[in-house]
């Protein structure tokens, strides 16, 4: 490359600072100070290099304060970074302790789930065994019925006769003697 155009990392390691940073600083720039590309990478000439220090707040002459001052921003930037790592670190332990609680309330849905579908089978088996002691077979209800008093057996008979008897003297003929 010719002696005016310098690289991103040309400039970068002239500076003291990373790459990262003086790209940082370009998509910053107004876009009539943006440099050019050629093909993916940035060529900065002259001008573009003034811009990307005045930027930075480097002026032509004070090189040495400014890099300081740059190297005070790029701390600022890695306490930043530190921070939101581990403002990160704590959503993640609170994630996985709720997903640990999760996973054990899961776990002592089924357990409840299964002790429900036993105690569900098991009062069927007892309903199913008392509804047997309580319906009387056919044949439990015909010796009931023979069982009945030989008394009850005679009255209904004699009820029956009578009723017959009763019967047989309503004709035509006998309703006008009585």
């Amino acid at each position: 490359m010719s002696e005016n155009l310098k690289t991103i990392r040309e400039l970068a390691d002239e500076l003291g600072v990373s790459k990262q940073r003086i790209q940082q600083i370009i998509a910053n720039l107004s876009p009539s100070k943006t440099p050019n590309k050629e093909g993916n990478r940035y060529v900065l000439n002259s001008r573009d290099i003034n811009n990307i220090k005045s930027f930075m707040g480097f002026e032509n002459g004070n090189s040495s304060t400014s890099d300081s001052t740059n190297r005070i921003v790029d701390y600022d930037v890695y306490l930043d970074v530190i921070d939101s790592i581990k403002e990160k670190d704590e959503q993640i332990k609170s994630l996985l302790e709720v997903q640990k609680q999760t996973l054990n309330l899961l776990d002592q849905q089924q357990r409840l789930a299964l002790q429900d579908k036993k105690l569900l089978e098991e009062y069927k088996i007892e309903n199913d065994s008392l509804k047997a002691l309580k319906m009387p077979s056919q044949e439990t209800e015909t010796k009931q019925l023979d069982n009945q008093p030989k008394d009850e057996v005679k009255a209904l008979k004699e009820q029956l006769e009578n009723l017959q008897e009763q019967k047989n003297d309503r004709k035509w003929w006998n309703l006008w003697r009585k």
